[in-house]
């Protein structure tokens, strides 16, 4: 058992605030940083175990590929296993993603195809992952940039069978749902409507960029106006739920990050 993340903003903790954050400890509601950062242990991971006993704590993968057809990596998820028992962050997270095939890496979060055979394999690998972490893991919408043909059902009906089969939760990235309501032309409404309610476990808020008239989520800016008009509507939706602000290209000052979760912690008030 674990303390869940609190229904406040709180930003994802990249190397360059890392001494700011500890000199400082500034006003947030959490943190959360990527896992695979502090696999290899020694000061980042005595560094973190600092913070974790400040602030809450959510480890979020980039590399585990639940998505695969092949089975998470054993290794893969025992250095994970041992992260969290470092650190028993309140949440982890995973990318609901592709990754790996026949032993071979991608560098990429690739977006799977959304049929039954995919829905089998990969309520196996949750379920397999949740067994040997002993938790709940979060599963997060991808951006994705096209869809498979042979699709047989829509990310967010996928994500709801994998709540129902496994016990899971899911982390939803609001800007990766206003990227595929444009690039794809998901119905955003339907989308919202399929999840559970009680299995939205945190919120994700970034900045896209736009190329040639494709958005693509390169959390390298602050979070844009229709995505913090998206993030109300799905404050209606759900409630308040523990928000992060993410920034992972050409990183602000950190007293930047800490005004955006400011904004996001006016609209989880506005909600209470």
């Amino acid at each position: 058992m674990t303390a869940s993340l609190p229904s406040r903003a709180g930003i994802g903790l990249r190397a360059p605030h890392y001494r700011a954050v500890l000199d400082d400890s500034p006003e947030l509601g959490w943190i959360e940083v990527h896992s695979e950062n502090f696999f290899d242990g020694g000061a980042p991971l005595v560094m973190l175990q600092t913070l974790a006993e400040r602030y809450p704590l959510s480890l979020h993968g980039v590399g585990l590929g639940l998505g695969s057809f092949d089975p998470p990596d054993a290794e893969h998820l025992a250095r994970l296993k041992a992260l969290v028992d470092a650190t028993r962050p309140a949440a982890v997270s995973e990318h609901l993603c592709l990754n790996h095939a026949g032993g071979r890496y991608a560098n990429d979060l690739l977006p799977l195809p959304y049929t039954a055979a995919m829905l089998d394999a990969v309520a196996g690998h949750v379920a397999r992952a949740q067994d040997a972490l002993g938790r709940r893991l979060l599963l997060e919408n991808l951006s994705s940039y096209l869809a498979y043909p042979a699709n047989e059902m829509g990310e967010a009906d996928f994500l709801a069978e994998l709540v129902r089969r496994t016990g899971c939760g899911v982390l939803l990235d609001v800007n990766n749902l206003y990227v595929n309501q444009r690039n794809l032309h998901v119905d955003v409404a339907a989308f919202l409507a399929a999840l559970p309610a009680d299995a939205i476990g945190e919120i994700h808020l970034a900045g896209f960029s736009e190329r040639d008239g494709l958005l693509i989520d390169t959390h390298s800016q602050p979070v844009h106006a229709p995505v913090w008009a998206l993030y109300e509507q799905v404050l209606a939706r759900f409630g308040p739920r523990p928000t992060l602000i993410e920034w992972d290209i050409d990183i602000p000052p950190l007293s930047t990050l800490v005004a955006e979760a400011a904004r996001a912690d006016a609209c989880l008030e506005a909600v209470r």
